[in-house]
């Protein structure tokens, strides 16, 4: 078994049962001890989880310093810049779906003077956004409210996403990496934006210098399912020179 995929199964253990032994996890996973340790360290430097003696738990809830009110903060000004420049990618008439990042939402700030677009998310900030606008139809896929959280999680919505077909998916990441492609700290988010990749012609992929090269948990769309990555001036030119066959736009 990889290592991503045994993370993985890791993750789920964990968003199950709330917290893991490593002897029974290792015993299960059939691995060893060490093996799982050093998982778990690579796990939590990520932000996914915590270890304590023998084992590990899911974070704390999220705090006032950890909010999606809060994350829209971190690197705002380039958020902004990549929304901006995303919005040239969009044409009046177009069907798009939105996930529920905070650079989302900047780019749905953008669309506000658009006509006739009809916009998918599972974003309730991006979806109160576009309705000031009576000429955007404003699709809100079902879910779990999370703490802290403007996003809804989970596969309540895949019955409806399975119908729809958009042009253009809009989405940001967790760490984008050229060997796990786009990927999120949530395995339920993950799970949800891997239909909405299935289901469009482009994904354009907002990501701002801090995500790029960065590793997440949860894979959701591979480096071949990307079409264009917008990003900001910081980003490592060397690491944008690896990246074949995708178009990268530097927003601003």
């Amino acid at each position: 078994m990889l290592a991503p995929e045994r993370r993985n199964q890791i993750m789920q253990i964990l968003y199950e049962h709330k917290q893991l032994l490593v002897k029974d996890v290792s015993i299960e996973l059939g691995v060893s001890e060490g093996t799982l340790r050093n998982d778990l360290k690579v796990l939590e430097d990520d932000g996914l989880l915590e270890r304590t003696h023998g084992g590990a738990v899911l974070p704390k809830p999220p705090t006032t310093e950890n909010t999606f009110q809060s994350r829209s903060l971190t690197n705002q000004a380039e958020k902004q810049l990549i929304g901006k420049a995303a919005a040239q990618f969009v044409q009046n008439g177009q069907c798009i779906i939105l996930d529920a990042s905070s650079t989302s939402l900047e780019l749905a700030k953008n669309l506000i003077h658009y006509d006739y677009l009809t916009v998918i998310t599972n974003g309730l900030a991006t979806a109160q956004e576009l309705t000031r606008n009576p000429r955007i139809s404003v699709i809100v896929i079902g879910g779990v409210l999370r703490p802290g959280s403007s996003s809804l999680e989970g596969l309540l919505g895949k019955g409806l996403l399975s119908q729809l077909h958009a042009d253009i998916f809009f989405t940001s990441a967790h760490g984008f990496t050229t060997t796990a492609g786009l990927a999120d700290f949530s395995i339920y988010e993950a799970e949800l934006k891997k239909i909405m990749v299935s289901n469009v012609d482009k994904v354009i992929a907002l990501l701002d210098h801090t995500k790029l090269n960065r590793r997440s948990i949860a894979s959701y769309a591979d480096i071949s399912q990307v079409d264009t990555i917008v990003t900001d001036p910081g980003a490592d030119a060397e690491f944008l020179q690896t990246l074949d066959g995708i178009e990268v736009v530097i927003a601003g």
